[in-house]
């Protein structure tokens, strides 16, 4: 049983020209909408804060219902700081940047230079020639078979569910966001320490109003079920059975974004909270559209209603998929090796 729809055949993917004419109109942000959307979003966060607070002095139980509430707001701010550095949620390149920047502090991640990385994942998406940096570690069967019994053990380390979507996603924006690339340039180099400078007030002022038990004891569950939440998203759209990988001589942006970006249909509500990124195939074929017209692009036309799509229950069987393999251009599990005559 495949992890999602069949890919697209060749013949039905749509030449540049022909795909930049069907999404051209949905290229323009809407200032009422995307305000709205900050109001609909930062509001109830930032409101959720001292009822968080109050609850401390009942059951635990009760202050994490509330956290991961709170956790799944914090995903959809993140969809706001991600279309900023896309330029998409506004015209005006100042106020994408402005507001960014603050859904960034609230979010833990560097605003500069999370867009620049984020610009590469879209550039090399599926090339195998130009993993890493942006995307989740993903070897080829070749490639893990050659590897020495040290790298395949770390390898399968940072694949193991526990540690990809438990424990590395509150790592990473506590704890890696704090820290730049050595690639980055100047000004995305700078926006790390400035972001590090925001997040310690934001976080002071929250301990001076908490104290350390209780900032620690919201903060933290609220970081680690967006962290959660968002790198599953990240990982599901693009680690399935049928995704698409190419070397980069042959590899092709549109293939990549319609093959290789799944459309993860969600209840309405989970879609609301993850700010419509489930049409993940029409973000990566258009990062100039705002997430509230990517589901409007995605019905626009059958071309787009026919990329592969998963949903919760065929996601999960993702989570057995390891490794790329070329010769059948599948993901699929370490129990493949076994198949092979020189297994691991």
């Amino acid at each position: 049983m495949t992890d999602a729809t069949s890919p697209q055949e060749t013949s039905t993917i749509p030449s540049i020209p022909e795909w930049k004419t069907m999404v051209a109109r949905f290229q323009k942000s809407s200032p009422a909408r995307s305000i709205w959307q900050i109001v609909n979003s930062v509001i109830p966060y930032a409101a959720l804060w001292p009822i968080m607070q109050w609850s401390l002095s009942g059951p635990y139980w009760v202050t994490l219902l509330l956290t991961a509430l709170a956790g799944l707001l914090l995903v959809r701010i993140f969809i706001i700081f991600h279309d900023c550095g896309h330029g998409a949620f506004f015209e005006s390149k100042t106020a994408n940047n402005i507001t960014g920047f603050i859904a960034g502090m609230l979010t833990f991640t560097p605003y500069f230079h999370w867009r620049w990385e984020h610009s590469l994942h879209h550039a090399t998406c599926g090339d195998l020639d130009r993993r890493g940096t942006g995307d989740i570690w993903t070897m080829t069967v070749a490639e893990y078979l050659a590897a020495p019994k040290w790298k395949r053990f770390i390898y399968r380390f940072a694949r193991n569910p526990l540690v990809l979507f438990v424990i590395a996603p509150p790592l990473l924006f506590i704890a890696h966001h704090r820290f730049h690339s050595r690639k980055a340039g100047k000004r995305e180099k700078a926006s790390v320490w400035w972001m590090n400078l925001a997040v310690v007030a934001m976080s002071a002022a929250l301990i001076w109003w908490l104290g350390w038990k209780g900032w620690a004891l919201i903060q933290l569950p609220v970081i680690t079920v967006a962290g959660i939440t968002g790198v599953w998203m990240f990982y599901v759209q693009h680690q399935f059975e049928n995704s698409y990988w190419e070397k980069h001589v042959e590899w092709d942006y549109t293939h990549a974004a319609l093959v290789g970006s799944s459309y993860y249909k969600l209840p309405k509500i989970l879609q609301w909270f993850t700010g419509n990124i489930g049409f993940h195939h029409i973000h990566h074929l258009s990062p100039r559209i705002p997430n509230y017209y990517l589901e409007a692009c995605h019905r626009s036309s059958e071309v787009f209603r026919r990329v592969p799509h998963i949903n919760i229950r065929s996601s999960l069987r993702s989570l057995s998929l390891r490794l790329w393999d070329e010769a059948s251009h599948q993901m699929v599990g370490f129990d493949f090796l076994k198949k092979m005559p020189l297994s691991a």
